[in-house]
């Protein structure tokens, strides 16, 4: 084993565990869910500020990547490219979160979670490139629960635009 690397056991050698297997799931359902919304808000497209379409993206590539990156073999140069791009995504969902505002045009609660993000995203990168893998784990792990499931389910309920779309009213 490589000196340089820290916090290595030997489940990371043999692949992804449960929670990783189901956050993956998890990652796919939300996406089906968010494409199954934006198909059915197809009416509304066109009033959609530019903003929005792009956190979608940005999120959407996040939610592909997930399973992907969790399920694979991990620390090859694939895993380094699709992990910029995951990180990338992360990060300009969450810059970008800053410029969609309520409609009384104040941050909300949620955008606590946006500058979270923007803080650990490099944590995630800088732990990952000093091969300390199990804070690279940690910190993965809960991007995905909090910044990508959590904050996705809660896109739905409130009279969110995504729940607007996928439950009609």
């Amino acid at each position: 084993m490589h000196d340089k690397v820290k916090g290595v056991t030997a489940q990371d050698l043999k692949g992804p565990d449960r929670l990783e297997r189901a956050l993956g799931v998890l990652a796919l359902v939300m996406m089906a869910v968010i494409l199954v919304a934006i198909v059915r808000g197809m009416a509304e497209w066109a009033r959609i500020p530019a903003v929005v379409w792009f956190h979608l993206a940005t999120m959407l590539v996040t939610l592909a990547l997930t399973p992907m990156l969790l399920w694979r073999r991990r620390g090859d140069y694939r895993h380094r490219v699709m992990g910029y791009v995951w990180a990338g995504s992360m990060m300009a969902t969450a810059i970008d979160s800053l410029f969609i505002r309520g409609h009384n045009g104040q941050f909300s609660v949620i955008h606590l979670l946006s500058a979270f993000v923007i803080v650990m995203v490099p944590v995630l990168v800088l732990a990952a490139r000093n091969h300390n893998v199990a804070r690279h784990r940690r910190t993965a792990r809960g991007l995905i629960i909090g910044a990508l499931l959590v904050a996705g389910f809660f896109t739905f309920p409130f009279g969110r635009l995504l729940g607007h779309w996928l439950f009609g009213g």
